[in-house]
């Protein structure tokens, strides 16, 4: 149901199915029942470059899968993607259900806007960057919960490394440049990672001023996912929540805010430049 607002389903964090996490560990050892050597699971992590308890582990059910895991295992057993796909639901189901939604959104959007004004968006952050942030959003968090939350963000990236990926737009508060929000050098290598991820010729990346004028946006970040039909939805997120905006007209009107940010942002080039100064300054 939509409110007046047009935000669709915003909701606590909330626990979900592991149901595509059993059905990883299952096609796996049926995969290697099935094939002709019927290989050990030593033969297995030999093959895929990995050791013999993580596949043990991930037979089982009660260990991380490593993120290049699934992929070795579709060549090895020739599976056409079904290894990577379950990996890719589990990953989406490893999030809340209205995070649920939005990660399958992203994964198959053919375009995607991100207007961040306090932090690096989660598409783009480096592990160390990561870390930091959801450490200091969580501190009673375990180490191991913290690791956990760092693994499932930066599965997030692989829709960037896909054979397809979306044509993906930044726009960038200065402020996210120079809020030093983790170490030093986890904050260089962070934004050597932004110059990085702009080099690629789908992505762009665009800081906005701190003496810009004020926008529709100015009180959150933004996400706006486009779909192979070119329906656009808005995801927004707040402390412990997140919505999905759908309606036209709001989505629409964001969109015309998102406009206006672009065209108060350095352009391409200058905001390189910016995001290489500040990297300097962290020498």
């Amino acid at each position: 149901m939509t409110n007046r607002m047009g935000m669709v389903g915003v909701v606590d964090l909330e626990q979900a199915s592991e149901e595509p996490r059993k059905r990883f560990a299952e096609e796996l050892k049926s995969a290697r029942e099935l094939h002709p050597d019927k290989p050990t699971q030593t033969a297995v992590a030999r093959w895929a470059r990995t050791s013999k308890s993580t596949i043990s582990r991930v037979e089982s059910g009660t260990g991380p899968i490593p993120p290049d895991l699934p992929t070795a295992l579709d060549q090895i057993f020739n599976t056409d993607g079904l290894f990577k796909g379950l990996y890719e639901e589990i990953t989406a189901h490893s999030f809340p259900a209205i995070y649920q939604r939005r990660m399958t959104l992203e994964r198959n959007a053919i375009a995607i806007g991100e207007w961040a004004q306090t932090v690096v968006p989660g598409l783009l952050q480096t592990h160390d960057y990561a870390q930091a942030i959801l450490r200091k959003g969580d501190p009673r968090a375990s180490e191991d919960e913290i690791a956990k939350a760092v693994r499932l963000r930066l599965a997030r990236q692989e829709v960037l490394r896909s054979m397809a990926p979306p044509d993906v737009r930044v726009v960038l508060c200065e402020s996210v440049l120079r809020r030093h929000l983790a170490p030093r050098a986890a904050m260089r290598a962070q934004l050597a990672a932004l110059l990085a991820h702009s080099a690629r010729p789908t992505t762009s990346i665009r800081v906005l001023p701190l003496d810009a004028e004020a926008h529709l946006l100015l009180d959150r970040s933004a996400s706006f996912l486009t779909a192979p039909n070119h329906v656009t939805v808005v995801c927004v997120e707040a402390y412990r929540t997140a919505g999905i905006i759908d309606d036209p007209e709001h989505v629409r009107a964001a969109e015309r805010a998102y406009d206006d940010l672009t065209g108060e942002a350095l352009s391409v080039r200058r905001s390189a430049d910016l995001i290489t100064e500040q990297m300097e300054n962290l020498t």
